[in-house]
């Protein structure tokens, strides 16, 4: 008896080394994607299946013999030989995949949502409800906004599969929120961030932004139409039809973010501005500028005007220099 119950542990021993112990590499490489509350059975069942694990049974016992480890929920991507052990190890530290999003300043919340999908995190739609819908995210800093734009901070983010797209947008509101604070905003934020998306779109240059931001100021101090082509082209945006350039039509829009036809801000950003552009918002350079107009010399520069006349100049030679070009 005795020397039968040896044989059994020696061959269980056998049969563990060599379960989880010894490596294992993929037939090929495998991305699994585990949902919130999968449960051992269902992940070991899964690991096996696609050649990660040598036995689900042995997985299964390594984690009753470990229940203060819990296997974590997300997407995995196993490419190299592990043992049962390592993988064990990994899925308990929620060594997730992760997929890069990048928000460029100035993308708009259809923008993001094309990134997002793109990422492989979900259908656009479903971020553009989020974006549409869950304002309570900033209520406590902008009660006026009627969507999140202006509000999902540029930057690049690492996003899992198992995060909802209320977590991303959430985690990009955050990022805002941080940077908000580091600048010191906290008043006036709902026009603050509408004026800083104006003049994100406006210019590439960081340098030009409070200079722009001034004459936007300096045009609603006088109660002057902003007459701001990026404020047409979200209205467009907004009604489906925009065509990639402003249209006669466009600038007949009944929108109230045509800030040619309605004076003031509109309604609110219509893009998602970066910290130099919420700067210039807050600090506008002191200036007596009302107008400018692209250089024209493909640096994407402009030149600054007081007065209409000058302007005008400034738009002729504008002309000029496409022309040439």
């Amino acid at each position: 008896m005795v020397r039968f119950i040896a044989l059994f542990l020696l061959a269980a021993t056998l049969w563990f080394a060599w379960a989880l112990a010894i490596p294992v590499a993929p037939p090929v490489p495998q991305t699994l994607l585990f949902p919130p509350g999968s449960s051992s059975k269902t992940i070991a069942a899964e690991l096996e299946r696609a050649g990660v694990v040598r036995s689900q049974l042995a997985f299964k016992l390594l984690h009753y013999a470990m229940p203060s480890k819990k296997l974590k929920a997300g997407e995995y991507r196993f490419t190299r030989a592990a043992s049962g052990l390592e993988v064990f190890e990994r899925i308990a530290r929620g060594d997730v995949l992760v997929h890069s999003v990048v928000v460029p300043e100035g993308y708009n919340m259809f923008e993001i949502a094309a990134a997002v999908e793109a990422a492989g995190l979900g259908k656009k739609e479903d971020f553009l409800h989020v974006a549409t819908h869950d304002t309570e995210l900033i209520r406590a800093i902008d009660p006026q906004a009627k969507s999140l734009e202006g509000y999902l901070f540029p930057d690049t983010y690492l996003f899992s599969r198992t995060m909802t797209m209320r977590d991303m947008a959430a985690t990009m509101v955050h990022r805002f929120q941080k940077e908000a604070q580091t600048l010191g905003l906290s008043k006036d934020t709902h026009r603050l961030v509408t004026l800083a998306s104006i003049v994100e779109k406006e210019t590439a240059a960081p340098d030009e932004r409070p200079q722009v931001a001034s004459v936007y100021s300096n045009r609603l101090s006088r109660n002057m139409s902003l007459a701001a082509d990026p404020t047409v082209a979200y209205a467009a945006l907004l009604n489906g039809n925009y065509r990639g350039v402003i249209y006669q039509s466009d600038l007949q829009s009944d929108s109230p973010y045509n800030t040619y036809k309605f004076p003031g801000l509109p309604p609110g950003p219509i893009a998602n501005p970066g910290a130099a552009s919420l700067q210039a918002a807050m600090q506008p350079a002191n200036t007596a500028y009302l107008f400018f107009v692209a250089a024209g010399d493909g640096t994407g520069r402009h030149h600054f005007s007081a007065n209409f006349e000058q302007h005008e100049r400034n738009v002729i030679a504008y002309r000029k220099a496409m022309k040439a070009h």
